[in-house]
Parts: structure tokens; sequence; C-alpha cells
């Protein structure tokens, strides 16, 4: 399997742990340095840093506002440059409150040596506010 093939299936298979809720498997292939930047202003900063803060943090956010703190992904498209994987996918979910919470996604993944080093997520950010930052 090329390089490119690997870092697609880790991205996939990152992707497919979230859509389960497993968010220790979503950040199982990151480095302990890893960084999440989400554009726009979310509380706490855009860039949260640090494997074990980012995976508290997202238990805590999807825990308390999403149904079984999952969001099934559709992944729609894939492009890869060396160690660069840009990825769109769209996710479907119900906030506890019972509110849908429909998002899309292009997301640029950092991949080296096997391992998740970064991630730049593009959404909804207004949507993500409404719904799970408040």
């Amino acid at each position: 399997m090329s390089t490119t093939e690997q870092n697609k299936e880790i991205i996939r298979q990152a992707i497919a742990a979230l859509g389960r809720g497993d968010i220790d498997g979503f950040l199982a292939d990151t480095t302990d340095d890893f960084a999440i930047t989400v554009m726009g202003t979310p509380p706490g900063g855009s860039t949260l840093s640090g494997k074990h803060n980012v995976i508290a943090i997202l238990k805590k956010v999807f825990g308390a506002k999403i149904v079984n703190g999952a969001i099934p992904m559709t992944i729609d498209n894939f492009i890869c440059d060396g160690e660069f994987v840009v990825e769109q996918a769209r996710g479907k979910a119900k906030t506890l409150d019972g509110r849908d919470y429909n998002n899309m996604y292009c997301r640029v993944w950092r991949v080296v040596d096997g391992k998740i080093r970064s991630l730049n997520e593009y959404m909804d950010t207004e949507l993500a506010r409404a719904c799970l930052w408040t």
C-alpha cells in the first residue's frame, strides 16, 4: 500500500471512530503533541494542543451535547499530497435536546510517519455554536 493510501486509511479509521462516539479511537493515531485548529472563534480559542487534552475536551463536549456522543460521518472526498490529506465529509447527529446537528466539514490533516500531527477543521461554526458550544 502506498503512503498516500496508508494516510487515507488512517483518516478513514479516525472518522469511523468519531461516528461511533469513540474519541480515543478518533485520536488513536495522533502524536502526543497533536494540535487541532477549528477555524472561527470557538470557546477556549481556535487551537487545542496535546492529544490527552484534546481527548478530554471532545469527550466533555460531545458527551454533554450529542446523542451517544457520536457524529456519524459520510466522507465525500479525499485529496492527498505528500503528508497532507484533505477530507470532505458530512456529519449527521442529534443533540440531547432534540435538535439536528448536521454539519459539513473540510479537514486538512497532516500525517507524518503514520501518525497524525495536526488537523485544521473548517465547518459551520455558527451551527456548532448553537448546538455544541452554548
